[in-house]
C-alpha cells in the first residue's frame, strides 16, 4: 500500500483533530480495545490498526472528512458492516487509515410505493429496509445470511448477490441511482428515481462492486417489488447432483418462471447444522446425498395455479427420476423452518475447525460438472478433506468450501490454502467461469484478479481509479 506525500506528524495531527471535530464525540474512536471490531475482519482472517475510527452522521461530514483527507493525503478505509470475508472493509497493519464507519447515517429518507423506489442512506441495515418496503406494502428483494447486520452501503460496494439473484439480480440490479463522496470531497448527486434514463455513461456501476475504492457511497434509491402473496417452499431430495440443472429448468418453465430461489445442499451441509445449531432436525425420513431448496412465489392475491403447477411439476419430476422425495412447506412457520437449514450453513461450519471458502460462478448447466471435478480434484490433493458445497444454482454460483480432514491442525490446512485455491480456481477458470461471484476481491483475491482476469481489464480498472483517486486515499491496496 502506498500513498503519495504523506504528512509529516504534526500536519497529520492536525489534520485529524479537524476530522474530529467535523464529526464530533459521538462520530470519533481512537480507543483500541473500542476500535478492535473495526479493524479485525469478519473471520479473523486480517487484523489491521487505525489511527481512528470516524463516524460520520451526515452526507456533508462524510465530504467534510474526505476534503481534508484529500488535501493531507491520509487514506481511509470505508466500512459497512463489516460483515466481508475478503478483507475489504479493514485497514492495514500500518496504522496510517481511518475508518471511516457509516453505521450512524442509517436513516431511511423517503419511500414512494407507487414509483416502486425507496431511498436509504448507507448505513441502513438490509433487514430494516426489507422491513421498511414491507411496511409499505412492497417487497425488497435483497436476501442473505448477514442481513441483520450487513448495511447497504456495503452490500452495492461489493455487489451482494444472495438468495434472490434468480429472480431479481444482484445488488447492482436492484439501484435506480446514487450518492456519492468523491475521494475530493465533492459530492456526486445521482439520486434518480428514473427506470429509463439515456444520458451518457451510466455512474451507478462505476461505484457498485468497486469496494470503496472510487468513493464512498452515501445514499441509495433502490428498486421495490410488489409482495408476494404466497408462496411454496420445499426441500428436495435429488438422485443425485446432475438432476438439480433440469429440475430448474423444468420449474421455470412449469410454473410461469416463479422460482425465487433454487439453492443446492450437499448432505454434510446438513450434518453440520443438525449438529450445531439448536431447533434443527431432518425434515425427510430418510437421508440423502444431494438436496435442493426451491422457493416459488406468486403477487397475485388468492391464485391457487401456484399450488397446482407446483404439485405437477413434483409429480412429472418424480416420474422423470428428477425427484426422490420433497419436505413441503405448509405454512410460513415451516417454509422459516426450512430456510433455516439453508442459511445456518456457514456458522454450522466453524466448529467442525478451520475452512477455506471457495465463492466462485460457472454457467447454470455447468454447476453439476463444477462440483463433481472440483471435489475429486480435492480429495486426491488432500485425502481426507470435506467438500461442503452448496449456494445458488439457479444464478451459477456455488460456494464451494473446503472443512479440514478430522484430526488434522488448523494451521497446517490452512498452510495449503493457495495451493487448493488455485486448483478449484484455475478449474472454474477452464469452464469459463468467475473466482468471485458475490463476496469481491478486497485483499483476500487481488492476485487472482491478476491471474485471472484480462490484462486489458485490469489496465481499465487501474485507469480509472487513477483517475478518479490520483494520490490513492481510498481504500488503497484493495481490488487494484
Amino acid at each position: 500500500m502506498t500513498v503519495a506525500h504523506a504528512p509529516r506528524r504534526p500536519e497529520r495531527a492536525a489534520a485529524l483533530e479537524r476530522i474530529r471535530s467535523i464529526v464530533g464525540a459521538k462520530g470519533w474512536i481512537d480507543d483500541a480495545r473500542d476500535m478492535e471490531r473495526y479493524v479485525t475482519e469478519e473471520r479473523a482472517m486480517f487484523r489491521g490498526r487505525a489511527a481512528a475510527v470516524v463516524r460520520p452522521a451526515s452526507t456533508e461530514e462524510v465530504a467534510k472528512v474526505v476534503a481534508v483527507c484529500a488535501e493531507h493525503r491520509i487514506p481511509l478505509v470505508p466500512q459497512g458492516g463489516n460483515t466481508g470475508l475478503c478483507g475489504g472493509s479493514v485497514p492495514f497493519e500500518s496504522g496510517d487509515e481511518i475508518v471511516l464507519s457509516m453505521g450512524r447515517m442509517n436513516r431511511v429518507r423517503s419511500i414512494d410505493p407507487l414509483n416502486y423506489t425507496i431511498e436509504v442512506e448507507a448505513g441502513c441495515i438490509l433487514a430494516d429496509i426489507q422491513r421498511a418496503a414491507a411496511d409499505a406494502d412492497r417487497l425488497f428483494p435483497l436476501s442473505l445470511a448477514a442481513e441483520g447486520t450487513c448495511q447497504i452501503g456495503g452490500n452495492l460496494s461489493t455487489n451482494a448477490g444472495g438468495t434472490g439473484v434468480l429472480r431479481y439480480g444482484n445488488a447492482r440490479d436492484l439501484v435506480l441511482g446514487l450518492e456519492v463522496v468523491l475521494p475530493d470531497g465533492r459530492v456526486l448527486d445521482w439520486l434518480s428515481r428514473l427506470r429509463k434514463d439515456n444520458t451518457g455513461y451510466d455512474l451507478r456501476h462505476l461505484f457498485c462492486g468497486a469496494e470503496g475504492t472510487l468513493g464512498i457511497i452515501t445514499a441509495a434509491v433502490l428498486k421495490l417489488f410488489p409482495m408476494p402473496r404466497d408462496q411454496r417452499t420445499a426441500l428436495i431430495a435429488l438422485p443425485n447432483i446432475e438432476a438439480c440443472v433440469p429440475l430448474l429448468s423444468k420449474a421455470r418453465a412449469a410454473t410461469g418462471d416463479a422460482v425465487t430461489a433454487f439453492e443446492y445442499i450437499h448432505r454434510i451441509c446438513l450434518d453440520f447444522v443438525f449438529r450445531h445449531t439448536p431447533g434443527t432436525s431432518d425434515p425427510l425420513t430418510e437421508r440423502h446425498t444431494h438436496y435442493v431448496l426451491m422457493e416459488l412465489t406468486t403477487t397475485a392475491a388468492g391464485d391457487t395455479a401456484l399450488g397446482e403447477r407446483f404439485e405437477k411439476l413434483m409429480e412429472q419430476a418424480m416420474e422423470d427420476g428428477l425427484v426422490l422425495d420433497a419436505a413441503v412447506a405448509q405454512n410460513e412457520a415451516q417454509s422459516k423452518q426450512l430456510w433455516k437449514l439453508r442459511e445456518s450453513i456457514p456458522e454450522s461450519q466453524k466448529p467442525e475447525g478451520a475452512s477455506i471458502k471457495h465463492d466462485v460462478s460457472v454457467a447454470v448447466s455447468r454447476v453439476p460438472d463444477f462440483v463433481e471435478q472440483a471435489t475429486k480434484l480435492m480429495e486426491a490433493a488432500m485425502p481426507g478433506v470435506r467438500v461442503v458445497a452448496f449456494g445458488h444454482v439457479g444464478d451459477g454460483n456455488v460456494h464451494f468450501n473446503l472443512n479440514k480432514p478430522v484430526g488434522m491442525e488448523d494451521e497446517a490446512f490452512v498452510a495449503r490454502r493457495h495451493e487448493l485455491n488455485a486448483i478449484v480456481h484455475d478449474l472454474v477458470a477452464e469452464m469459463g467461469g468467475s473466482f468471485s461471484a458475490e463476496h469481491g476481491i478486497g485483499r483476500l483475491k487481488r492476485d487472482e484478479l491478476v491471474r485471472y482476469k484480462s490484462p486489458v481489464a485490469v489496465d481499465v480498472m487501474r485507469r480509472i481509479k487513477a483517475a478518479l483517486d490520483p494520490d490513492n486515499i481510498m481504500n488503497p491496496g484493495k481490488v487494484v
